[in-house]
């Protein structure tokens, strides 16, 4: 164990066993992650909160009484910063978190297992919420094949796939905010948003680590009628 530049302990894990560097690696960054001992600390299920808290704390997206879809929600770290910002834990507001994967109960947070790509996924959610959506966000990232291209084709899809989700399930006026990676979203996407929402940037939360390609992209002011 020894000091990093800002004076803080580093752990080192040693390799050996069945235990892989890529393994080896991220179980070093998870250890020297202050963001993930303060999740702890804050009972957050990961370190994930963050970027949304402090994206919401910049931006003002998430209001008491309002209804939110996170998706690709597990393990629920964003479920758990907006169900305490919409007031769900209190009955105020409504958030819905779907995924493929299991997760736990979340006091606030009504969960749905299920694939948002689902043609009946829109309806499903609508009536889960009693009507639509006052934002929708994800911080959803496909598994990675190490093929750059290949890679980069899967994250637009998944943002794609979320943004067309969003269309269906906002209100007028909501917000959508979904992770992309590289330079942000591709220009025909964001064509596409530009002609559905008033606003549309590219955000990068101190939470994200440096040495991350991630961002988020933020499009608010949701025009339900396309004609304008």
């Amino acid at each position: 164990m020894a000091k990093d530049d800002t004076g803080r302990l580093h752990v080192t894990v040693k390799t050996g066993g069945k235990r892989k560097l890529s393994s080896k690696l991220w179980l070093e960054r998870q250890l020297n992650d202050p963001y993930v001992a303060q999740a702890k600390r804050d009972g957050y299920r990961s370190r994930a909160a963050y970027k949304l808290k402090e994206i919401d704390d910049k931006y003002k997206l998430l209001k008491s009484g309002m209804a939110v879809i996170d998706l690709g929600a597990a393990p629920g770290g964003w479920s758990q910063i907006a169900a305490r910002k919409v007031g769900s834990v209190e009955g105020r507001g409504k958030v819905v978190a779907i995924d493929l994967l299991e997760m736990p109960e979340l006091p606030g947070v009504t969960f749905a297992q299920l694939d948002f790509l689902d043609p009946s996924a829109p309806d499903k959610l609508r009536a889960m919420l009693g009507g639509g959506a006052d934002f929708v966000m994800s911080d959803m990232a496909p598994n990675t094949t190490g093929h750059r291209t290949t890679d980069q084709l899967r994250i637009l899809g998944l943002v794609e796939g979320a943004a067309a989700f969003a269309v269906e399930v906002l209100n007028p006026g909501g917000s959508f905010l979904a992770k992309v990676f590289q330079s942000g979203a591709d220009a025909t996407l964001l064509a596409e948003l530009k002609r559905d929402f008033a606003t549309i940037r590219h955000v990068k939360p101190a939470a994200s680590r440096q040495d991350s390609s991630e961002r988020y992209l933020l499009a608010t002011g949701f025009r339900k009628d396309r004609s304008g």
